[in-house]
């Protein structure tokens, strides 16, 4: 009856552990790619605010 018990503990160790594993890197794909968005857009707007584009440079020769 002890070797049923080992048995089972040692089971669910290995069953949870994959639910754990889960809950730990969908919650970190989201905030990857929530700021990997904020960055972007961020870069977008720092390009459309700021004057003197390397465009400018090309069309002078």
């Amino acid at each position: 009856m002890k070797k049923l018990h080992f048995i089972v503990i040692i089971v669910s160790m290995f069953l949870l552990q994959a639910c754990v594993h889960k809950i730990v890197t969908v919650p970190t794909k989201v905030a990857y790619k929530t700021t990997k968005g904020v960055v972007k857009g961020t870069v977008a707007v720092g390009k459309a605010i700021i004057p003197g584009d390397s465009d400018d440079d090309k069309k002078d020769d």
